[in-house]
């Protein structure tokens, strides 16, 4: 599958290039085919950053048409203007595909699918995850000044999160700070656990109800590290209810819904809040016979 440039896409992004031209594709996986040399530029294999020029060839190596595409799902939306949407991502979806060649329904996909709808193409830029098994609010940019300015906000922790937890234990204080440095734990790379060397880590609980097998929990990340909030409470000896990965009781889902996010949005002159309501199965939870150790 061949491209040539033209004289408006001078100078643009190798990656960027190749996703104006196959819309239905990830950006992810346009930039791994370039990592693995499957993407040509006048015969010369081209990484993603590469600045493109006025008449170059570019060249795919790869069967496009073969690539499975995720089916269409439907996810709320919470908000959305020209340069945001919100949306509450349910329990088991994943964020992003897990690889390059899923083609599992993802938030990504959805958006994918939703700018199809849209009056001009837009490249939906995801500015943070959340866990297959987490539900709760996401919010993605729509243009590069966004998708510059939220994660900036991210990354100097101007952003409120508030998390709802449901865990089989009341913890030993109403509210409290966890301030427990995290690494990734050798011996089970994808996991993590406390430890002295780890990044800094701080998580703020506090106790909303309890029941006669466990609480319900606010939780208010003050980082935002991998698998935080769950290592932590694990770490108090509060696991969150199906939380099996870090000793949590068996469930029909992970107990954690990212409850609200508080940020400024680039044109709008406040801060805002965008929130998913608490499925009816977390308070139900804290009522059923959990835990009786």
């Amino acid at each position: 599958m061949k491209f040539t440039v033209n004289p408006e896409q001078d100078r643009e992004r190798l990656d960027k290039f190749l996703a104006g031209q196959l819309p239905d594709i990830s950006r992810s996986f346009l930039q791994s085919l370039c990592k693995h040399d499957k993407v040509m530029v006048n015969g010369q294999p081209q990484k993603s950053g590469y600045k493109l020029h006025w008449h170059d060839t570019v060249e795919v190596l790869h069967d496009i048409e073969a690539i499975g595409q995720p089916k269409d799902i439907a996810i709320p939306i919470l908000f959305e203007n020209d340069d945001v949407i919100v949306v509450n991502k349910p329990s088991g979806v994943l964020s992003h595909a897990l690889s390059k060649f899923k083609d599992e329904p993802s938030v990504a996909s959805f958006l994918r699918q939703h700018s199809k709808n849209a009056t001009q193409n837009i490249r939906y830029g995801i500015i943070h995850r959340l866990d297959r098994l987490t539900s709760g609010v996401m919010i993605c940019a729509k243009n590069d000044e966004t998708v510059t300015s939220l994660q900036r906000q991210f990354a100097n922790r101007q952003v409120e999160k508030e998390y709802i937890a449901v865990v089989s234990r009341q913890p030993k204080h109403q509210e409290a700070i966890i301030d427990i440095p995290l690494e990734r734990n050798p011996k089970r790379p994808a996991t993590f656990r406390p430890g002295k060397n780890g990044k800094p880590a701080q998580t703020h609980y506090q106790v909303l109800s309890a029941g006669t097998s466990g609480a319900l929990l606010a939780v208010k990340p003050k980082t935002g590290r991998t698998h935080q909030i769950r290592v932590h409470l694990q770490h108090i000896q509060c696991p969150i209810v199906g939380d099996t990965l870090y000793g949590g009781k068996k469930a029909d889902r992970l107990y954690l819904h990212a409850k609200s996010l508080t940020l400024y949005i680039p044109g709008l002159p406040d801060l805002k809040t965008f929130s998913a309501p608490v499925p009816d199965e977390f308070s139900n939870q804290i009522g059923k016979n959990i835990d009786h150790e």
